[in-house]
């Protein structure tokens, strides 16, 4: 990625010196525009200040925690669609899904490659230039959400009305993890009742329409659609 094609901006906040160093050296050698922030306060307060595209939180900082910080900020309409990870050394489960839940897009774990970190910033970033008003792109598949047409590597997928509103979702937002109550709500409506399973039945047939395993199954939580 270059200085010409950089999306946007990245606000990190962490209380390691060293990890604000690090990670903001190999964002910027990325050509991202970095902001940094030493506790949960001074990160709701930059965020405001220079609006960042992306958010880098660690859950245990000063002042505010990386998850009261996310729903703080997920409570303000400018931030709802601002891509927010967690960069934390703490990896259970219950804290995990509680990040998710607040509303970020992604978890990641302490220690991780600086590489690895970029490759996923990266990938997270694709969402937002990649969305248009109808169409969507990703990789090798389109999607026509106008048409409902589907097409993977240049051949047209046939899915049932269900399975492309679901399919529909979960690429609005790669890489996002959508919770299974929102999947519900989104697809189905909430006049209709169905169960979890009908998700996982309909996620089992969008994978073998497309082949592979494009969406990842986020145990106790939900589902994303991985690039």
């Amino acid at each position: 990625m270059t200085n010409e094609t950089k999306p946007g901006k990245i606000l990190i906040a962490d209380d390691e010196p060293d990890i604000l160093e690090i990670v903001g050296f190999n964002l910027k050698e990325e050509g991202y525009e970095v902001f940094t922030a030493r506790n949960g306060n001074e990160a709701v307060v930059f965020a405001k200040m220079h609006n960042p595209d992306l958010i880098i939180l660690d859950v245990m900082m000063p002042g505010k925690t990386g998850l009261e910080v996310c729903k703080t900020l997920r409570a303000i309409p400018a931030f709802e669609d601002t891509i927010i990870m967690f960069l934390t050394a703490l990896n259970d489960d219950t804290t995990e899904i509680a990040g998710l839940e607040t509303g970020g897009d992604d978890y990641i774990t302490k220690p991780i490659s600086p590489k690895v970190l970029v490759s996923r910033v990266n990938a997270l970033f694709r969402r937002i230039v990649k969305d248009t008003d109808t169409i969507l792109q990703i990789g090798d598949l389109t999607i026509d959400r106008e048409k409902f047409i589907v097409t993977a590597k240049n051949e047209q997928i046939i899915l049932a009305r269900k399975e492309f509103e679901l399919l529909a979702l979960l690429t609005s937002k790669p890489s996002k993890v959508f919770l299974r109550n929102e999947i519900l709500s989104k697809v189905w409506g909430s006049d209709v009742i169905v169960g979890d399973r009908t998700i996982d039945v309909h996620v089992r047939k969008i994978r073998q329409k497309l082949g592979g395993n494009c969406i990842t199954t986020v145990k106790g939580v939900g589902y994303k659609f991985q690039i």
